[in-house]
């Protein structure tokens, strides 16, 4: 059996000797080429070399000083251990239990050997290459050496080219062919599409004058105004409503469904209306600009002028929205002014029949001209009456009344005391059958209060209603389309180039994280 094959180099002692010592300045690739040579050669020792070399590469890591090395040499010819490098005797020592740095070993060393060995040598000295007890070492030849030099990096380039082939292999089937089959379906498959491009803009009335103030008067005209229907009609467009209602007035599954579209394209002649809405989202796109409070719709169809017709019934449905949002509105804040109006008409209209219910019950027309003229009458009947007592006194102080002159006038007098008695009480109390004049008065005056509250509770109400109505005109909506849609004259999709080169993006983009992902778990397995 040939033994593992070693370098060594001449060295030169004191004695002027010549002798072969083990090169340790190889690199470790070197070793562990020649280790797989003598792997290959001696299959029966290799799990011996095999872990005597992993040894020997542990230890040289160690970072071990020349001092060290020399120490552990000596050690080992002195505990007789054939070694044939430094660092194979720094394996062997600890192999037999003892350690080369240890104080105590090195100690005996310098006191045994005096600093010299037998032959005079200051240093210790490897093993000659003559001694029986080593084996086989043949020193390797310079042909030899650049001959195995060659076969490595001969070996090297060939696994790289491997390598690089294989990357080539997995590039070409995971990115090239889909990037070819995306190309091949954008230029020859694809169905060409015709977009209608449009834009219209939600506006609010504005009030006469510049009425309305506050945080509204502030934002009214602008675009944060008609942000909220913008975004409202926004969403309508892009709902299933719309392209249900669109499908009843245009066929939009009859106009997909022809068979000569593309695969990927063609709807089923019985598709669901969930398959018909993912083609609706796909082909109607709807952009809201906040900043300029501009919708943008884009219809794809594949006939410009169906294109065209597709984007002026969506405007139309857009505009049915926007009346009815606002329509909606109007009516909400006029309501309850009409409600409030309507009712204190008709409280005022009961107060007057209520006044008019007593005027015709007490017949009268006014307390305070009925007051009036009872004060003028028991006025002038108590003129009458200080008169005709003025007369009595008169007639009373002769010595001899005539009797026929004072009778007569004392029953003008009691009668007209009662008359003035009567007439005061119609004014305080009433009658059997009537009532008096007070009660009458109080209550003519309390509706007639009642009827002047609610005349100006009614006027408020009008004044309301006439301000609700203004703020209703104020937030009516109007659509105003900027520019109409105008059929086009030549397909605007596929663009088959960009297409062709975003799918190439994503497809390198997937492999390369499928490639780190795949190195990254590989990495972490291994170690």
């Amino acid at each position: 059996m040939k033994p593992k094959a070693r370098k060594f180099r001449i060295k030169r002692t004191g004695s002027g000797r010549a002798e072969q010592v083990a090169d340790n300045a190889t690199s470790p690739e070197d070793e562990a080429d020649a280790h797989l040579r003598d792997m290959q050669n001696n299959p029966t020792h290799d799990a011996v070399e095999e872990n005597a070399d992993a040894q020997i590469a542990a230890i040289r890591k160690e970072g071990l000083t020349g001092r060290q090395l020399r120490m552990a040499r000596r050690l080992a010819q002195r505990h007789g251990l054939v070694a044939t490098s430094d660092y194979d005797a720094v394996r062997l020592l600890r192999a037999n239990g003892i350690d080369p740095f240890r104080r105590a070993n090195m100690l005996e060393l310098v006191v045994e050997g005096g600093g010299a060995n037998a032959d005079g040598m200051q240093l210790p000295q490897t093993v000659p290459l003559g001694d029986p007890q080593l084996p086989s070492t043949e020193v390797e030849a310079q042909d030899a050496r650049a001959g195995a030099i060659r076969r490595i990096q001969r070996d090297i380039a060939r696994r790289r080219r491997r390598k690089l082939q294989m990357l080539f292999v997995r590039l070409a089937f995971f990115v090239v062919l889909p990037t070819v089959v995306a190309g091949y379906y954008y230029y020859v498959l694809a169905t060409p599409l015709y977009a209608t491009k449009s834009e219209f803009v939600i506006q609010q009335a504005q009030p006469a004058g510049g009425a309305g103030g506050g945080i509204g008067g502030l934002l009214s005209g602008t675009q944060f105004a008609t942000s909220q229907d913008s975004i409202t009609v926004q969403s309508y467009l892009q709902s299933r409503d719309a392209m249900l209602r669109l499908d009843e007035d245009h066929d939009f599954k009859a106009h997909f469904s022809d068979p000569d579209l593309d695969p990927i394209l063609r709807l089923a002649p019985d598709a669901s209306n969930e398959a018909a809405y993912r083609l609706y989202e796909r082909l109607v796109k709807i952009g809201y600009d906040p900043t300029e409070g501009i919708i943008k719709m884009e219809v794809s169809a594949t006939d410009p002028e169906v294109s065209a017709t597709f984007s002026r019934e969506l405007i139309t449905y857009a505009e049915d929205i926007v009346d009815n949002l606002s329509q909606r509105l109007r009516e909400d804040q006029m309501q309850g002014a009409r409600e409030s109006y309507e009712k204190a008409e008709e409280k005022m209209r009961e107060a007057q029949q209520r006044v008019i219910e007593l005027q015709e019950d007490f017949d009268v027309i006014s307390t305070e001209v009925e007051v009036t003229l009872l004060t003028s009458r028991i006025s002038s009947l108590e003129q009458l009456l200080t008169q005709d007592q003025l007369s009595l006194e008169e007639l009373l102080s002769n010595s001899r009344p005539n009797p026929a002159r004072v009778e007569p006038l004392q029953r003008r007098i009691e009668n007209l005391q009662e008359t003035i008695a009567d007439l005061r009480s119609q004014l305080t109390q009433g009658s059997s059958d009537d009532v008096s004049l007070a009660r009458v008065g109080s209550e003519l005056a309390v509706a007639q209060a009642d009827l002047e509250t609610r005349n100006l509770l009614l006027q408020q109400s009008l004044q309301q209603l006439e301000t609700a109505r203004i703020e209703a005109n104020r937030q009516t909506r109007y659509l105003s389309t900027g520019v109409t849609p105008v059929a086009p004259d030549e397909p605007t999709y596929p663009r088959a180039f960009e297409n062709t080169v975003l799918a190439f993006l994503i497809f390198a983009g997937i492999y390369l994280m499928a490639s780190l992902t795949a190195s990254i778990l590989r990495e972490q397995v291994s170690s």
